[in-house]
């Protein structure tokens, strides 16, 4: 016969191994247990309704009805004693896994827009680990994987004896139990009758465990077959066979910049915390660039990637196909497509990067065929960090300017630049200097400090974000002023929009795209393409997914 346990004892019954003290147990302990179990009760409560989106962590969001909770409690009331304890642990310890995913969750929707990947995401937590690392140095970043670890693992373990006392609480209560289950359930089948909310897209009715759980396992089952899908997309190429000599041959002789800026996205352009400013920025350059005898023109496209992940995007832009996870990312570097500074490439232009947020072997390099690749060790900076950025865009151009541009009987130069001084987190902003004087970047020495903390105090982020916009888009326009001429042609774009904490809640993933050139052949080629003329894309100009482009620019500038 199985031996009895405290789970079975009724309320009021001496424990199990002993008689009662006199006068009862002492009070603190009674307090202590009570408060024990309704912490218990929190943790689980907590698990079950906690939304896995960053924007609907409100106070009303844990005042839901968890149906799983019911049908929890309802089981452990059937279930026998030695059934009821697994249940009970593995049920717990299930619910942890899927807090600890509700975090991850969160914390990519706050970050990138969208929930974790299980299959996908993995390799993105180092990029992750080497932002902290660079905005706080070493010890910060291994003092926050050592936390996160611990945190993953303790919620799991909490969460199971959670709900291993809560399970005893409930059959040494059976009566209350079982009617609180029964009213429970009750009210929630009223509330998912009649669409009861408190919080905007959150039902009282809650079923948000098991919908995670379901939908978390569908997301597993289309992102094991996700390679498949992109090979097939992949072997899809109009460009791959197309002799060098019918390649941009309306770009023949012409340099070709192609500048990425950091988190430049549609808000900066349209929300009305940035527009003022960002578009008198864009629209004094427009003035200053056609007084130096430059036409732009400009319009969206919609980026792989929101918040960080910028390497997708670059991908996606220069090889013509949707790069929006790391498992495409590595078949693209791994395969011969064949991108656009490929194309430059083998229509004999010398082609470059400069990589300054790249502080380390860079293996992708070869795929893209760079014929030079800059890099934060070889651009000779030294002056100060600012913030995550190596090095100040201004001394990025410089560089260009001074390195590839400059040389005499040369050929054209197609150069792929990524702009970082707009990187989160914002907390130092450089000033631009005549370019003259920027040399090796020891005249930025005193600019870098910036705040005390690794990011801007809460009230000032977003002005920051917006400053350092503002100096990019400056210093892009200063570089053509100084150094553009008639063989100069200048594509810049964002690379993704910032974070949900810059851009607001529901911002979409467009991000402006310009194109500026003095050669009025040059803007022929593109005016088919319905784009706003200006450094400033209008609100009704055409959206293209980023994916787009290399095909379009080919088609425009080919023979």
């Amino acid at each position: 016969m199985e031996r009895s346990t405290d789970e079975d004892v009724p309320a009021g019954a001496p424990e199990a191994g002993g008689a009662p003290e006199a006068g009862g147990r002492p009070r603190w302990r009674r307090v202590a247990a009570r408060a024990v179990t309704g912490a218990a009760f929190l943790l689980v409560l907590v698990a079950l309704v906690t939304p896995a989106e960053f924007a609907r962590l409100t106070p009303g969001a844990f005042a839901r009805v968890p149906i799983e909770g019911v049908v929890g409690v309802a089981l452990i009331l059937v279930l026998p004693a030695r059934a009821r304890r697994y249940a009970a642990g593995a049920g717990g310890a299930v619910l942890g896994l899927l807090l600890v995913l509700k975090v991850l969750d969160i914390g990519f929707d706050a970050v990138l827009v969208r929930p974790f990947d299980l299959v996908l995401d993995w390799p993105l937590l180092g990029p992750g680990v080497e932002f902290v690392k660079e905005s706080s140095g070493q010890a910060g970043a291994v003092a926050a994987v050592v936390l996160a670890v611990a945190l993953a693992v303790g919620v799991v373990v909490l969460t199971a004896l959670s709900t291993l006392r809560l399970s005893r609480v409930a059959v040494r209560h059976r009566r209350p139990a079982s009617w609180t289950a029964v009213v429970l359930g009750t009210v929630w089948i009223a509330c998912a009758a009649l669409g009861a909310q408190l919080v905007h897209g959150l039902p009282v009715a809650s079923r948000s465990a098991a919908v995670l759980a379901y939908d978390h396992a569908r997301q597993v089952r289309t992102s094991l077959n996700d390679r498949k899908e992109f090979a097939k997309a992949a072997a899809v190429d109009g460009f791959r066979d197309t002799p060098p000599d019918r390649l941009l041959t309306g770009l023949r002789g012409k340099d070709v910049v192609l500048a990425f800026v950091e988190s430049y996205g549609r808000s900066a352009v349209e929300s009305p915390q940035y527009a003022p400013q960002v578009g008198a920025v864009l629209d004094q350059g427009s003035r200053r660039l056609r007084e130096a005898g430059f036409s732009a023109r400009s319009g969206w496209l919609t980026s792989s990637t929101a918040g960080g992940g910028s390497w997708l995007a670059h991908a996606t832009l220069l090889s013509g196909l949707w790069v929006n996870n790391q498992q495409r990312y590595r078949a693209l570097v791994n395969s011969d497509r064949l991108t656009l500074n490929g194309a430059f490439h083998r229509a004999d232009s010398r082609t470059v990067a400069l990589m300054p947020a790249i502080t380390r072997a860079w293996p992708e390099a070869s795929f893209y065929g760079y014929d030079k690749v800059y890099d934060d060790r070889n651009l000779g900076y030294r002056g100060p960090r600012f913030s995550f950025a190596t090095m100040p865009d201004q001394y990025t151009l410089s560089t260009l300017q001074r390195t590839e541009l400059a040389k005499k009987d040369r050929a054209p130069v197609m150069a792929e630049t990524a702009l970082v001084s707009s990187h989160a987190p914002w907390a130092s902003i450089p000033r631009p200097v005549p370019w003259d004087r920027v040399g090796d970047g020891s005249v930025f020495n005193g600019m870098g400090k910036g705040y005390d903390a690794p990011w801007p105090p809460a009230g000032r982020i977003r002005d920051e974000y917006r400053k350092s916009i503002e100096y990019t888009l400056n210093t892009l326009v200063s570089f053509l002023e100084t150094y553009g001429d008639d063989d100069t042609v200048l594509v810049f774009l964002g690379d993704h929009q910032p974070a949900p904490l810059i851009t607001g809640p529901g911002a979409s993933r467009d991000v402006p795209i310009t194109v500026v050139a003095k050669d009025r052949a040059v803007m022929d080629r593109i005016s088919g393409w319905g784009w706003q003329d200006g450094l400033r894309p209008g609100r009704g100009t055409p959206v293209w997914p980023m994916s787009a482009f290399r095909d379009r620019f080919l088609t425009a500038f080919g023979g």
